[in-house]
């Protein structure tokens, strides 16, 4: 990250030098997303030296390592390690009164969250600011580039925010993290995980910060940002990580990431997408699925059926499925009966297709609305998608307006939905 490690520009006020800080801010930004999904081995004596340097801090002796290839191995390997992995159930009745006898664990979630509460302090949120309060900056501040938003007077803080912590935001806390959590580390086979880490899928916390001081828009104290630089070196070195009392489980990154742009995204944004792989691979051969950002089965990309579908309970992934086999394959194999259809007063020359779900398909009678998507999928498409509407509705202009807790006619009104 060698544009990172150079002095900080100097700032003289002017919207000339705001514009070179943002430009420097979004390069800093991508190079962030780039550790986030890197997929080179782990560093692993950057790794440990991070490690190390935390435990310090945390008052405990440097750990024993043991590396893993993925998530998916830290159950069984947490496991061979107890008592070191008692998960810490630490609360104000029973904690023990000494800091220094809490798990290791629990001594650095403690650290990181004093030291956040501490950043937060020298990077406020733009609405807290006040630097412009009308328009407010939250109220303009995605329907404008960031270069724009410098013309038109908004402070170089305020923009950040939509240029940098966002987009940081939206990628990795919806992304990666969930994905992984909810494919390789279901709840009922975690076992005793402790509190887990996430090395590079911290970059959106980590890289917020780092951004900010490296522009000189805030200072920290000399031992924060020790503190925050031991964070930034395990984010760019390894996978997520577990730590405990004398021994600390490491996970190498991903092998393989697929990523696609967020639809309308103006700051980078990405989610996980492979239409027939999966999104995430590791090299033990632990898999996460993702088909437009949302985390699906296996069976969803590589075998969808009608059948599968109807067993699925889970609204998302069902919805995933169909698409996948296409709404007009569906509704013809799934039996459902069209009720009516009309024009999208919302979006013009698409149109509204109500369709009555027979019992058995759901369990229980229900209607659904097939519309098309406001807004450009990455490809340049206009996605369909269904939506559950309540039984009793037979106009599919109403149901459209239903589903934006709008009447029929207030719906019919509307200039363009999204």
């Amino acid at each position: 990250m060698t544009s990172a490690r150079g002095a900080s520009p100097r700032f003289d006020g002017s919207l000339s030098s705001s514009r070179e800080r943002l430009s420097l801010a979004v390069a800093l930004r991508d190079d962030w997303l780039g550790h986030a999904f890197s997929t080179l081995p782990a560093d692993r004596p950057a790794a440990e030296a991070a490690v190390t340097g935390l435990y310090g801090l945390a008052g405990a002796p440097p750990p024993r390592f043991v590396w893993i290839p993925s998530p998916a191995a830290a159950p069984p390997a947490l496991r061979d390690e107890q008592p070191a992995f008692a998960r810490p159930r630490l609360r104000a009745a029973d904690a023990p009164a000494r800091w220094a006898d809490w798990p290791v664990a629990s001594r650095l979630a403690s650290l990181l969250s004093a030291l956040r509460t501490r950043l937060d302090r020298r990077v406020p949120r733009p609405w807290s600011v006040g630097h412009r309060p009308r328009p407010a900056w939250h109220q303009v501040a995605h329907t404008m580039t960031a270069e724009d938003a410098l013309s038109d007077g908004y402070a170089l803080r305020d923009v950040l925010w939509t240029a940098v912590h966002d987009p940081l935001s939206a990628t990795l806390l919806d992304g990666p993290r969930p994905a992984i959590r909810t494919a390789l580390l279901p709840a009922a086979d975690a076992g005793p995980l402790g509190l887990t880490f996430h090395g590079q899928h911290d970059a959106h916390w980590i890289g917020h910060y780092d951004i900010h001081a490296r522009l000189g828009l805030a200072a920290y104290r000399a031992a924060d940002t020790r503190q925050l630089a031991l964070w930034a070196a395990l984010a760019r070195a390894a996978g997520w990580w577990w730590p405990g009392d004398g021994v600390c489980v490491v996970a190498e990154r991903p092998a393989e990431v697929h990523t696609e742009p967020l639809p309308g995204a103006r700051h980078g944004e990405l989610r996980l997408h492979h239409p027939g792989r999966p999104a995430v691979r590791y090299g033990d051969g632990a898999e996460v699925y993702a088909l437009h950002g949302t985390a699906v089965p296996r069976w969803v990309v590589t075998e969808p059926t009608v059948a599968r579908i109807h067993r699925e309970p889970n609204v998302e992934v069902r919805r995933c499925a169909i698409e996948r086999i296409g709404w007009d394959t569906y509704v013809d194999r799934a039996g459902l009966h069209l009720l009516a259809q009309a024009p999208d007063p919302g979006n013009p020359r698409s149109h509204l297709h109500l369709y009555h779900v027979p019992r058995r398909v759901w369990g229980t009678p229900g209607r659904v609305l097939l519309v098309v998507n406001g807004s450009v999928e990455p490809d340049g498409r206009r996605r369909r998608y269904g939506l559950s509407v309540p039984a009793g509705i037979d106009d599919p202009v109403a149901a459209a307006g239903w589903s934006y807790g709008l009447s029929g006619p207030q719906y019919a009104r509307l200039a363009r939905r999204t």
